[in-house]
């Protein structure tokens, strides 16, 4: 069975791209034109709080909101954040 018939996409198709814009809508509102005011590791002990052996990144915006990468959705663990800048291509976890 191939995944479109004749003009029709797939429903699982047409509903992810729904969610995905729906959660681009959401995040835009909520991060687009912030300022970041400040980085830094994740501390030990909120590290160890949290149940995680890696320390990640974690940014500041402006009004307050913290940014920090994680293994997964779950949040198992601290996660590196890959960028496009040549010579910083990972921000890794410590």
């Amino acid at each position: 069975m191939t995944d479109k018939l004749e003009g029709y996409t797939k429903f699982s198709e047409v509903e992810e791209n729904k969610l995905e814009l729906n959660w681009i809508k959401k995040i835009s509102k909520l991060l687009v034109g912030k300022k970041i005011v400040k980085i830094q590791y994740m501390t030990k002990r909120v590290a160890e709080e949290q149940g995680w052996y890696r320390r990640p990144i974690q940014i500041r915006l402006e009004d307050g909101t913290w940014l920090t990468p994680s293994q997964d959705d779950e949040g198992n663990d601290g996660g590196s954040l890959y960028t496009n800048i040549e010579k910083l291509p990972i921000i890794p976890v410590i």
